[in-house]
């Protein structure tokens, strides 16, 4: 901010970290326990300090400036530093915490452990919300601009400083329809080349390491098309004759559409599961607590067992 030293008040940076979170004014107000004409002034300072109107109206809503997306991340970074240092000594207080985690993961994770984690953790902090954010289609260092607070999942981030954490390893297995024609006795390598195939895949990929391990057996597969996310790609599959995939721990999304699954008859490379975070978040003991029940959820399971 373009301010004197006489003039910083950091209760602006709290301010503009909450407003560009919610993108509203009446929001952030019920946020951070203002009424709107008092976040409406407070906004008029940002713009003042900032030299930039930060939020501008298109419609109904207002979005952030180019300026304020570019300084987002290092807003949240000096915010959450100063939680940190203020909270001092690794200690939280839980039943009063005010928070609002961002957690990156893809939309069959979230929709296999979202809501044991979101129980887990308003349980114990009334005051927290969790914000899941689907996987992007292009890549985005989302920890390090502070986009999103934690990864979980498969972490293929390409920043070196950021932190990750392996918890367990997955496996993938085979999703058909009830009654489909690889059901009827075993699905030999062969039959299962023979198929035809749905993969699921953020970045629109039509190949995978199932054709690479096919390749290695002399035979291919017909991948007659791609989807974004596995949710979407079992209701393709409800459907069709088309073979999918999912990970093991997935299953019970299969399970409650009426889809089956069995093990693939190949010798595939194993998942790692695991979280990520940016070194920022290291002294953050709100976000410390935040890994530690991911971490138990992860490694448990939904039913207290270690994950297949």
């Amino acid at each position: 901010m373009r301010v004197t030293q006489s003039g910083l008040d950091l209760n602006l940076l709290v301010a503009l970290d909450v407003l560009l979170e919610e993108s509203s004014v009446s929001r952030a107000a019920a946020r951070l326990h203002l009424s709107e004409p008092a976040m409406s002034r407070t906004l008029g300072r940002i713009r003042k300090a900032l030299g930039d109107p930060v939020l501008v109206r298109a419609g109904r809503v207002m979005v952030p400036t180019p300026h304020a997306l570019a300084v987002q991340g290092e807003v949240r970074s000096v915010v959450e530093r100063a939680r940190a240092l203020f909270l001092g000594g690794g200690q939280v207080d839980l039943p009063t915490l005010t928070r609002t985690f961002t957690v990156l993961a893809n939309e069959a994770f979230t929709a296999v452990t979202g809501a044991a984690l979101l129980g887990r953790v308003t349980r114990e902090a009334p005051g927290v919300r969790l914000r899941f954010l689907a996987e992007s289609h292009v890549e985005v260092p989302a920890l390090r601009e502070g986009v999103a607070d934690l990864e979980l999942g498969v972490i293929d981030t390409r920043s070196p400083e950021v932190h990750v954490e392996h918890l367990y390893d997955e496996r993938m297995v085979a999703v058909v329809r009830a009654g489909h024609p690889l059901l009827r006795g075993r699905p030999t390598v062969r039959r299962f080349a023979a198929a035809e195939h749905l993969i699921a895949s953020r970045r629109g990929r039509l190949e995978g390491p199932v054709d690479t391990a096919l390749a290695e057996q002399g035979l291919s597969r017909r991948v007659v098309g791609s989807v974004g996310s596995f949710p979407a790609s079992l209701f393709v599959l409800r459907e069709s004759d088309l073979v999918g995939l999912l990970t093991a721990r997935a299953a019970p999304l299969a399970a409650a559409l009426g889809l089956e699954t069995f093990d693939i008859p190949l010798d595939l490379p194993a998942l790692p599961f695991g979280m990520a975070w940016h070194p920022r978040h290291d002294a953050d003991p709100a976000h410390a607590w935040l890994r530690g029940r991911a971490r138990e959820l992860m490694t448990t399971g939904r039913e207290g067992q270690p994950p297949r």
